[in-house]
């Protein structure tokens, strides 16, 4: 076989067994745990795969007498089987890794969740979402407080587990020639080291932590605002409530096929299916996969597939923003890799070489339209077609202009605790949970501990654990990039001369690293500068630049034709389908809105 054809034969048998993972992937994440087996068992064939000693030395051996554009091709397969390579012993201790995480997520999946109602003394069962949502929005502080001792029950459940986990990760890493798991991760992923990133992140907490002094000046006028479960109540509860009539979830899918069909955005003739609401023992955390690669067949571009999911609880107050948070971001993910163009499909996925990071940099800049005051004032409307006012804008942004600063805290909290955790000798209960609170006494300054981040859910998934700092550099990248578009254009939310731009970005995949896609995107080396320079504007330029950009927005006409995004569309709820876009994506929003609807009286 010469070095085409075995390039070829390559595509094709990765393709395959992508695909067979991530469909069993999907219905297992979607509650139906009967296939864990054998999800389990394709995830090894596929990690087989991608550590083939044999691939990488037939590779090798074709570079030699090979033309200039197979050779480009070979080094593209050569980098990606060198990042797998691992000692026969490793193979074995990530079947382990793998067994050990579907257990955890199994386990969680199937757990009692609910809190004891502080006057009756009886279990009422709501899932940790909703519990975290009713912390933010329930008038009865007692109730607030059930709730968080709750989630902290919860987030100490699988803590035996992880601490197995961190240990066997860490023993991979150290195998493969690393100090620990997180030094595998971002240097393999990000290409960066631990002193690098962190001495990033230190630099953006030394220069926002002063914050942390104006919210204890605050608590002296609102007794009880640095409570764990009195905060996000105080601070923002009565804004989830007024908001809330104009993020109303059942319209949510015809905005967001329409702001992105006036940015430009297009599918590539992609399918798509989206489970948006909560059942019991879906995963609890949005995420985006692509089942079927981008590819090529015959020299010609075959269309990918995707699937998103969230958990929205249809009528509770403040979930509705949920629902368009992962339509923009999650959305966001599937149009990048779904316009990719690349040959090679390990270029056309979110794995390495693919970085978090320039992954999280489309979704997040994408569900920055949403969240924009410009974007609200156009399209976030109450049952009676009244807009967004700004005076309510301008009461949050003052109320709210302390916590600006501390923007990036949650992120880095996450991922400091990690870098913590897997540097650890002799991990036992106490020490993470000691650990824990540490880190969340350090990002938050609340006035009690708190266990929370051991029920986030990326903890235990291999694929993000060890790799929620992308999430902190692609804030980085998105305010570079979005004070590029701002400055180019004047405006972003429906401009196609952006979607265009990305457009141009999402076609390369993989084929860049972090740092230059930065580079490619805003013609600038990736710089925090941005970023410091937002969430440290003052309350008068904050309010100022809102309204010049409201009033550059009314200059463009509203995107008035038919939404066509380019894609099979389907909604779905577990194993059913609810809509799909066969007779247009606006018939397809009137059926799953009326549906929505019929779930909030149930």
């Amino acid at each position: 076989m010469n070095a085409a054809r075995y390039l070829d034969s390559l595509n094709k048998e990765y393709l395959r067994l992508h695909h067979d993972y991530e469909e069993l992937f999907w219905i297992s994440y979607m509650g139906d745990h009967a296939v864990d087996k054998k999800k389990d068992e394709a995830l090894a064939k596929r990690d087989a795969f991608r550590g083939s000693e044999e691939h990488l030395s037939k590779l090798k051996s074709f570079l030699p007498a090979a033309d200039k554009k197979i050779a480009e091709r070979l080094r593209i397969w050569i980098d990606f089987f060198e990042r797998y390579q691992s000692p026969r012993e490793a193979v074995a201790l990530k079947k382990k890794i793998d067994l050990l995480e579907s257990q955890i997520h199994k386990a969680r999946a199937n757990r009692r969740e609910g809190y004891i109602n502080p006057y009756t003394k009886k279990f009422v069962p709501a899932s940790s979402l909703k519990m975290g949502t009713m912390m933010r929005t329930h008038d009865d502080e007692k109730v607030r407080k059930a709730c968080f001792e709750a989630r902290e029950k919860l987030a100490s459940q699988d803590i035996h587990d992880y601490i197995t986990l961190v240990g066997l990760r860490n023993e991979y890493a150290k195998k493969l020639g690393y100090s620990d798991f997180y030094d595998f991760k971002v240097r393999r992923d990000d290409g960066m080291t631990k002193g690098e990133l962190f001495g990033i992140f230190n630099t953006i907490y030394e220069k926002t932590k002063y914050a942390f002094a104006d919210i204890r000046k605050l608590e002296e006028k609102m007794p009880g605002l640095r409570k764990p479960w009195n905060f996000g109540y105080m601070m923002t509860g009565n804004f989830t409530k007024e908001e809330d009539p104009y993020y109303q979830f059942d319209d949510a899918l015809e905005r967001w096929g329409r702001s992105f069909a006036a940015l430009g955005i297009d599918f590539q003739g992609g399918r798509l299916s989206l489970d948006l609401l909560e059942r019991k023992g879906k995963y609890n955390n949005g995420f985006c996969h692509w089942p079927t690669l981008v590819h090529y067949k015959g020299g010609l571009r075959q269309a990918g597939t995707s699937n998103f999911t969230c958990n929205v609880v249809p009528g509770q107050v403040g979930s509705g923003a949920v629902g368009y948070h992962t339509l923009f971001h999650e959305g966001g993910h599937a149009a990048h890799f779904l316009n990719a163009e690349e040959r090679e499909v390990v270029l056309n996925h979110e794995y390495p070489p693919m970085t978090a990071s320039w992954a999280e940099t489309q979704s997040m800049f994408i569900d920055t339209l949403y969240s924009s005051i410009e974007w609200r004032t156009r399209y976030a409307k109450d049952k009676e077609g009244n807009t967004y006012p700004f005076e309510l804008f301008e009461r949050k942004v003052r109320k709210l202009q302390p916590l600006m600063p501390m923007d990036l805290n949650g992120i880095i909290y996450v991922a400091d605790f990690e870098r913590e955790i897997y540097e650890s000798k002799k991990l036992a209960p106490t020490k993470v949970m000691a650990l824990a609170k540490k880190h969340y006494r350090k990002y938050f300054d609340r006035s009690s501990d708190s266990l929370h981040l051991l029920d986030v859910p990326h903890l235990y998934s291999w694929e993000s654990s060890a790799s929620y700092h992308g999430y902190g550099l692609a804030e980085l990248a998105l305010a570079q990039w979005r004070e590029y578009f701002f400055k180019k254009y004047g405006y972003i939310v429906d401009n196609p001369n952006v979607g265009k731009e990305m457009t141009e970005v999402w076609k390369l995949g993989a084929r860049k690293t972090f740092k230059e896609f930065v580079r490619l995107a805003t013609g600038k080396d990736l710089s925090a500068q941005a970023f410091l320079n937002d969430v440290t504007r003052s309350l008068p330029a904050r309010l100022k630049l809102a309204r010049e950009r409201i009033a550059r927005l009314k200059k463009v006409r509203p995107y008035a034709k038919k939404i066509d995004l380019n894609a099979t569309l389907r909604l779905i709820h577990g194993k059913k389908e609810i809509a799909n876009n066969k007779k247009g994506f606006e018939a397809m929003a009137k059926k799953y809105k009326e549906w929505v609807e019929t779930q909030a009286k149930a």
